[in-house]
């Protein structure tokens, strides 16, 4: 869908002059997620379907998971991607089927690399904090990524440092001269920023990227724009510098990278290039003919794949337009 300057006075909040034609605000839309679970879905939109790589985004919570199980997702598969899990509260426990077993908590990161296939599940332990706060992201894989093996990090220890009232965590990429232990196969970074005062907060940007950020927790304004927690930021390329301010306590997230160039069929949980691709996987993944292993130490049935719509899909680029 073509970006107009009129979605983009539509999307903009109450009272915010249309001073950047380049940023739209992207509100999401609420997605259940397991039994119960609701996330708020960033991306893909209509208006803007990738950051760089980055092609999915859910922020889920704070929810009071006091007298709840939490996040309850069974086994499900994964192609031609990457998940990125960050949680600022709570705890869930992830297993996939390279045989990891790996409980996350606020602070550590989980990367999980699909390649040609892998299954996971996703669960808060029956034991677990009384809120559930965080996000998942995907990556997509450019070739030949994409057909390699699966693989999986845990990230327990990610570059932190302090810069004015602004305490800044490294997620994936390269960032003010840091770098993030996590893998990544095309130029792309990750930050948490948090606030810690109403004094503006100013970083250097790279002008190839294109960057969002997005609101997880307080009020706060970025690039001129103000926006609340579960709303996403798009703010375009070209940028050399981000100028952001809150109230103490806001937590945002900064993405970026590169533009991706190669169209993309994404559906259900597969990244692919054709119709054909994802058929492909689907079928394989109904067989259970071993492409995708058996996730470790979990026994729920496995999640089935929906039909096939009844039309071909198609691929989109990054900017909603269909290719094939």
């Amino acid at each position: 869908m073509e970006r107009t300057e009129s979605m983009l006075a539509q999307t903009r909040p109450p009272g915010v002059a249309d001073v950047d034609p380049g940023s739209v605000l992207l509100p999401g839309h609420d997605v259940p997620l397991g039994r119960y679970t609701t996330v708020r879905r960033l991306l893909p939109q209509r208006a803007r379907r990738m950051v760089g790589a980055w092609c999915f985004v859910d922020h889920f919570g704070p929810d009071d998971v006091a007298q709840r199980p939490g996040m309850e997702v069974p086994p499900h598969p994964h192609t031609g991607l990457q998940t990125v899990t960050w949680l600022l509260d709570g705890e869930i426990l992830h297993r996939d089927s390279l045989g990891n077993v790996q409980p996350i908590v606020p602070g550590q990161l989980n990367v999980m690399t699909s390649g040609n296939g892998i299954a996971h599940s996703e669960r808060s332990p029956a034991i677990h904090p009384p809120v559930m706060h965080g996000v998942q992201l995907w990556v997509a894989l450019p070739d030949p990524a994409r057909a390699g093996a699966a693989d999986f990090a845990h990230h327990a220890d990610l570059p932190r440092w302090r810069d004015g009232d602004l305490d800044v965590t490294l997620l994936v990429g390269e960032f003010a001269g840091e770098r993030s232990p996590a893998v990544v196969h095309t130029p792309l970074v990750g930050v948490q920023l948090e606030l810690g005062g109403e004094a503006p907060a100013t970083m250097a940007l790279r002008p190839d990227f294109e960057y969002a950020v997005l609101a997880m927790s307080g009020s706060a304004e970025a690039a001129g724009v103000g926006f609340e927690p579960g709303a996403l930021l798009y703010l375009g390329s070209g940028r050399r510098e981000l100028t952001v301010r809150g109230g103490a306590g806001a937590r945002l997230l900064l993405l970026g990278g590169t533009p991706f160039e190669e169209p993309l069929v994404m559906w259900w949980n597969f990244v692919g290039r054709s119709h054909e691709e994802i058929a492909a996987a689907r079928e394989d993944w109904m067989a259970g003919d071993g492409r995708f292993g058996v996730v470790a130490d979990d026994s729920a049935p496995p999640l089935p794949a929906p039909a096939l719509p009844t039309t071909r899909l198609k691929a989109r680029d990054r900017t909603g337009g269909l290719h094939g």
